[in-house]
């Protein structure tokens, strides 16, 4: 399926979850290389939850971080990597992770309202604001 009618598709199958495999270590240890991530597609997200992102037209697997003031980052688990602050940026949430297998080991994550929430991801201030 070419890219534009993935973009103009409508049937039932673009709105099925999705597995991809993780592949590196941007998101250790919570989500080791090789592990299988189980995506939900959808284009609204919370601070906190793990998503799939299109950023500038490249797609990135991190955790969103929203802060009081409106800023907007993609934030990867392992410290070895940059914080992608989104503010002016073009992006999109094209899924939600909603369940990670590693050899064979479910974890589920849920957002919803009173349920167990994704940890939260701590925000690096690296513009010397505070």
């Amino acid at each position: 399926m070419s890219q534009q009618s993935l973009e103009h598709a409508t049937g039932c199958s673009m709105h099925e979850p999705f597995a991809l495999q993780v592949l590196g270590d941007s998101m250790e240890p919570e989500f080791p290389d090789r592990c299988i991530v189980i995506i939900e597609p959808g284009d609204h997200c919370r601070d906190g939850m793990y998503i799939f992102a299109e950023v500038e037209g490249v797609r990135w697997f991190r955790a969103y971080r929203h802060d009081p003031d409106g800023r907007e980052w993609l934030i990867a688990l392992n410290d070895l990597y940059p914080e992608i602050e989104l503010t002016g940026l073009q992006w999109q949430v094209l899924g939600v992770i909603i369940q990670r297998n590693v050899r064979r080991k479910v974890k589920h994550y849920k957002y919803g309202v009173g349920e167990t929430q994704a940890p939260q991801v701590p925000l690096t201030d690296l513009t010397g604001r505070g």
